[in-house]
């Protein structure tokens, strides 16, 4: 009997139609209700477009349209990228030292109560027009859970894999990286997707207050050109959807065994 991957195709088929095809449903189902909304309520072009005149705006700046959709997606990955590397060394710290858990924990709390919309004018005066301001937002947005989850993650890793490495003679880093940080991955992915729609909220928030380029700038100025500001919406509603499944695809190629070993 033929042993191969082809036996397994089969049986994997109606699930990758379903992981594909129901969020494919789904869009189109909100899409259709939204038309169907606008139409039965005879809802004003100016208050709401339908989902035609959405595409129509597109069709007729799709260049504006992209290029400040690239500037608002360039602001998203610099400050998510910042967010991972402070998160999770600050993550790792707290993690290993109970007195600096302590003491920092109530600041993080704090900055992650306060109203990040507070932060917004402030930062223009303070960096400027440019594009520092919005990344800083992107940080303050999506800081907290990459934190708390790398911290959460690496102090919750079963003491008898540790106990494990130690009984190996495996060193503290060894046992850190090949023990503690592998078992927190899930838990620290949980982290970066919670926090990968934020950073894209945080970089509007940050051109709503002061930009030049940007979706943001897009939408504050659209004035009375609603299907425009809705283009824009929907752009940044595709950019959050692409970046959280590229996620989603990284955890599955780096954590094989998770789905395989959970519920």
């Amino acid at each position: 009997m033929k042993v191969d991957g082809s036996e397994a195709d089969p049986g994997r088929r109606p699930a990758i139609a379903a992981a594909v095809g129901l969020p494919v449903l789904g869009t189109v189902g909100t899409v259709v209700l939204w038309w169907l909304v606008v139409v039965a309520f005879d809802v004003e072009s100016y208050l709401v477009p339908t989902p035609g005149q959405v595409a129509s705006a597109f069709t007729r700046m799709p260049g504006y349209l992209l290029d400040n959709a690239r500037v608002t997606l360039v602001e998203t990955l610099a400050g998510f990228t910042l967010t991972v590397v402070g998160g999770l060394v600050l993550g790792g710290l707290l993690a290993a030292s109970r007195l600096l858990e302590q003491a920092l924990y109530p600041v993080l709390v704090a900055l992650n109560a306060v109203p990040k919309l507070a932060f917004a004018p402030l930062l223009v005066v303070w960096m400027g027009f440019g594009h520092a301001p919005k990344i800083v937002m992107v940080v303050l947005m999506c800081f907290f859970p990459v934190v708390l989850a790398t911290a959460a993650g690496l102090t919750s890793t079963p003491k008898d894999l540790v106990e494990l490495a130690r009984s190996l003679s495996a060193s503290r880093l060894q046992t850190f990286v090949k023990v503690r940080l592998r078992a927190a991955l899930p838990q620290i992915f949980v982290g970066l997707k919670t926090a990968m729609p934020l950073a894209v909220i945080g970089a509007l928030v940050g051109e709503l207050f002061g930009a030049s380029e940007g979706l943001g700038f897009v939408i504050q100025n659209a004035g009375g050109d609603t299907a425009v500001a809705f283009a824009a919406i929907a752009l940044l509603a595709v950019m959050s959807i692409v970046l959280f499944y590229v996620l989603v695809v990284a955890e599955r190629l780096l954590l094989p065994w998770v789905r395989e070993t959970t519920g």
